[in-house]
Order: structure tokens, then C-alpha cells, then sequence
């Protein structure tokens, strides 16, 4: 495995990137992951700077261009970046430049013409029904490790919960009474999430049972530990349920995010207003929660194909199949989207 690339930049431009990620801390709210990825881009973008001899306060539009096609057109041992993460460092320059005119560092913008790679919109994957109670059955028994795994599965599907605001739930965001969680989202935003009675009695049985056990002596304050007693990690959440994922045969179907994808479609195919999912998945913009409306209409389409007499163009009426398919009356699996998108 390669070690990661040590990128080194002026002075004047480290304190310049140090100020604007100051502000995004501070004035913006955005969280850790966004001002790690920002003070990579701009490292980088440094980087590129310093080689071609450059002020980043005399940049030119055709500069930002040349840079953004080095790193789609990487050749030799690097490999072009994928266009999710060029649109991301797009993003990064034009608010980088931005705070700088409004500071008064520069009077022009450079980056006001300049555009990223289209992003093409594709649905994320979810679960069916009968695939989530496989996953949610998987940790079996009554051991301290299981009952903190069927708990976490719970409350992740129960609430839509990102892995990183599961990790982050502590005891005091959990009112077991009212059946409410506090959930910190991107920008450490808060809201109120309502847990379900199947998620609530999986949450009590861990922590009467589980959880005492785990921690033991300790003094902790998150709600999931791990086997050691401390806090769960995002890595130790992946494998807990990728592993239970590998168990009920879904390994290649999903990630941990698609149980925040499935808690939302389902919610929306139950009759859950668009802007009460909003507040429980805790999207700043409505557009973003609009594409599980596809989903939904894809559903819909899914089970009025499977449940109207003539509603198939041969003639044919659709059956559901163990595997969660329609199938018409020859055996032939209609297909779906099978694709997925990058939403949070």
C-alpha cells in the first residue's frame, strides 16, 4: 500500500487556506470530513501553484482550468480522479476565491466561468422489505455483542441515521420515554428523531443487558462501544454491519448508507409527507430528500404491475417470487434501476 502523498505549499498560501477553513469552522458550521477534504484540495491546488510558479492572488481562470485537467487527465502512476471528487475541489476553489474577494484579498474572482464535470443523478440502492427483517434478524442471541448489534441495525434503519451520527449518539440523546433520539448531522445541525417500538425495545435490551457489560468499570458517554468498552468507530461500524450484511446474503447490495436510503423510501411509500422527511433525515435543501420521490414512484409502478390483473402489456400477470422480484408468468424477472446515487 502506498503511502499518502506529502504535499508541501508557501507559507503565504498555508495561511491563507488555515483563514478559509477558520471561517467554514467557525462562521459555516461544516463538519470535520467536509474541512479535511477542503484542506486536501487546496494543498493541492498549492501544490500545482508553486510548481507552475503562480500566486494563487494572480490566478487566472485558464490556471484553474489547467489544474482541474491535470487531475482528470493524470497519466503514469496516478490515476485520474473520479468526477465526483472533481466537482467536489470545483466546489472547494470557488468558495476558497469567494471568501477571498469578500475579504478584500482579491478584486476579481477567477473561478465566476468556471464549471464542474456533470454530475449524473442515479437512484440509490434500498432494500426490500423482506431483505431488512433478513439483516435485522441476523445478530442472534443474547450475548453483549449481539444485543449492541441488533440494537445499532435498529436504530440506524428506525431513525435514517448516517453512520457518523450513529457513532456520535451518546446516552443523553436518547430519551427512552418520549421514544426520541437527538441526532448531530453535517454542520453538527440537530434534530429530533422519532424511534420506532421495535428499535426502542432493542435499544432497552442493550442497555440493561449489553452495554453494562461492555463498558464495565469505564466511564463512557457514547451510546454503541465496542469490545473494549470505548466509543465505536465509523471502521467498526462498517464491519459490524457489512458482516451482518455478509450473514442475511445482502453483502453485495449494500453499505451502511443504504439503511439511512431504505428508512426514507419506505417512510415516503407509507404516506410520510416530503417535508417531515426532510426534518428526519435532516436535509438542508428539499431537492435532495425529491429523489426519493422517484424511488417511491418506482414502488408504486412495482406493485401495480405485480398486483393488477392487466396491467402487463403481454397479458401476463406479474408474480412475486421468494426473492423479492416480479416475474411474469413465463419466469422472466421484469428488471429494476439497480443503480445508486451519492446523497446524504
Amino acid at each position: 500500500m502506498s503511502s499518502p502523498e506529502i504535499l508541501v505549499v508557501s507559507w503565504s498560501m498555508e495561511r491563507l487556506i488555515l483563514d478559509f477553513l477558520a471561517y467554514l469552522e467557525l462562521e459555516r458550521g461544516l463538519a470535520r470530513n467536509t474541512l479535511e477534504a477542503y484542506r486536501s484540495d487546496l494543498l493541492q491546488f498549492g501544490e500545482f501553484l508553486d510548481r507552475r510558479g503562480l500566486s494563487v492572488m494572480e490566478v487566472q481562470h485558464g490556471d484553474l482550468a489547467a489544474f482541474l485537467s491535470e487531475l482528470a487527465l493524470r497519466d503514469g502512476e496516478r490515476q485520474p480522479v473520479a468526477a465526483a471528487t472533481l466537482a467536489r475541489k470545483v466546489a472547494c476553489l470557488r468558495s476558497f476565491y469567494r471568501h477571498l474577494r469578500r475579504e478584500g484579498a482579491i478584486e476579481h474572482d477567477p473561478t465566476a466561468e468556471l464549471r464542474g464535470p456533470q454530475k449524473t443523478q442515479r437512484l440509490p440502492r434500498v432494500l426490500t422489505r423482506g431483505e431488512v427483517t433478513r439483516l435485522l434478524c441476523e445478530p442472534k442471541g443474547t450475548e453483549p455483542r449481539a444485543l449492541r448489534d441488533r440494537a445499532l441495525l435498529e436504530l440506524m434503519y428506525a431513525c435514517g441515521l448516517r453512520a457518523s451520527e450513529a457513532v456520535g449518539l451518546e446516552l443523553a440523546d436518547i430519551d427512552v420515554e418520549e421514544g426520541v433520539l437527538r441526532a448531530r448531522g453535517k454542520g453538527s445541525k440537530e434534530r429530533l428523531v422519532p424511534i420506532g417500538r421495535q428499535a426502542l425495545g432493542a435499544l432497552d435490551s442493550y442497555l440493561r443487558r449489553g452495554r453494562p457489560a461492555l463498558v464495565g468499570l469505564r466511564v463512557e458517554s457514547r451510546l454503541f462501544v465496542n469490545s473494549r468498552g470505548s466509543g465505536l468507530t465509523r471502521q467498526g461500524l462498517y464491519k459490524i454491519v457489512q458482516g451482518h450484511a455478509h450473514g442475511a446474503g445482502l453483502e453485495e447490495k449494500m453499505s451502511p448508507h443504504t439503511l439511512r436510503h431504505t428508512f426514507a423510501t419506505h417512510l415516503l411509500a407509507g404516506g410520510c409527507d416530503l417535508r417531515s422527511l426532510q426534518e428526519m433525515l435532516g436535509h438542508a435543501d428539499l431537492a435532495t430528500t425529491q429523489v426519493y420521490t422517484h424511488l417511491s414512484a418506482e414502488r408504486l409502478k412495482d406493485a401495480y404491475f405485480n398486483a393488477h390483473p392487466r396491467a402487463s402489456r403481454d397479458g401476463s400477470r406479474p408474480l412475486r417470487s421468494k426473492d423479492g422480484h416480479a416475474h411474469s408468468d413465463d419466469g422472466h424477472a421484469r428488471s429494476g434501476t439497480g443503480s445508486e446515487t451519492d446523497i446524504s
